[in-house]
């Protein structure tokens, strides 16, 4: 998110290419250093709760950790070996067109992280939390459509959709 909404855009906006991109390069390398820190943590910790009850034993939730831990460490990698090691390249050859397409590569693939794994997830989360919050008004809904006096029946239906109670001699 900092890349895409704060570094990015203020660079592009101040910095020429050959300023511009040594500084993302460098940026990205360091950033890059913390993430692959992180990426290790979570994977030995991760295996280390499956390993100790069991992978059998395991709630679905965590295996669903680790399926959604191994997508997002695979996508790193794949912006790490790919288009980061090429915009390195472009930045030590000084090819700044070749660089900017990279960076915006790069760009892309973190909105898709953004996206899959920050965006989606808060929407689940809040869709979630409101399900109580549903429940609730439907429930009075359905009992405001319930006339108690008819025995527990929904309430007598609209003009023309009523049942004689009488029936009629031909």
């Amino acid at each position: 998110s900092f890349m895409l909404f704060a570094l990015r855009p203020a660079a592009a906006e101040m910095l020429t290419p050959p300023q511009r991109l040594p500084l993302i390069a460098q940026t990205l390398q360091r950033f890059f250093a913390l993430v692959w820190a992180c990426v290790i943590l979570l994977l030995l910790t991760g295996l280390a709760m499956l390993l100790a009850v069991g992978m059998k034993n395991a709630p679905a939730g965590w295996h669903a950790m680790l399926g959604i831990g191994l997508v997002m460490f695979a996508l790193f990698g794949h912006v790490y070996f790919g288009p980061f090691r090429r915009l390195k390249q472009a930045v030590s050859a000084a090819d700044w067109p070749e660089g900017g397409r990279r960076v915006g590569q790069i760009a892309t693939l973190a909105m898709v992280t953004l996206v899959l794994y920050g965006l989606l997830p808060l929407a689940l989360v809040m869709y979630l939390m409101g399900t109580p919050g549903r429940r609730r008004a439907q429930r009075a809904r359905d009992a405001e459509s319930i006339d108690p006096d008819a025995g527990g029946h929904a309430s007598t239906p609209a003009q023309g959709d009523a049942v004689s109670p009488v029936r009629k001699e031909p």
